[in-house]
């Protein structure tokens, strides 16, 4: 379909533009049509032509669980941030990584930072590190095995 030619991304702008706006009204349809047919093409020389994602059933667990995290994290963050002042510890961590694919890096930061209460800050130059700063924080070998764990293992299968 050269009319079309990255299809799976232009339903998923013309989807995410009526989930933004809430709405199925036939101009709201043919504006995110359009949006998704226009878009894909214009970015196509930023998007890695690489890109493998293999494991969509881990992809889908992993998932599962960053949707749960975020929500558990919002009620941990809700609860700190309401609690004393003197109890909460933010520090920043250098969180080595083990991951290869760039993609998947990619991704692992933005996990961390879509999840409350962590942001992804920087990765080394060489790519070995990820600068992570934790909103409250007891136990920093913890938190790098639980973001290892949950996250970076499930990754490095989906992008080997």
């Amino acid at each position: 379909m050269s009319w079309l030619p990255f299809p799976l991304r232009s339903l998923m702008l013309l989807l995410l533009w009526l989930l933004l706006n809430q709405t199925l009204h036939p101009a709201h349809l043919l504006l995110g049509a359009l949006i998704g047919m226009a878009v894909p093409p214009m970015l196509a020389s930023l998007w890695p032509h690489d890109t493998v994602m293999q494991r969509p059933l881990i992809a889908l667990r992993l998932l599962g669980v960053f949707l749960r995290d975020v929500v558990v994290a919002n009620v941990e963050v809700a609860r700190r941030i309401l609690g004393p002042e003197d109890a909460i510890h933010s520090r920043f961590v250098w969180m080595p990584l083990t991951i290869e694919s760039q993609q998947g890096k990619a991704v692992l930061a933005a996990m961390v930072t879509m999840t409350p209460g962590t942001l992804s800050v920087d990765i080394s130059e060489d790519g070995h590190w990820l600068l992570v700063h934790v909103f409250n924080l007891d136990d920093e070998q913890a938190l790098i095995a639980e973001i290892r764990q949950r996250y970076e293992a499930p990754l490095r299968e989906i992008f080997p």
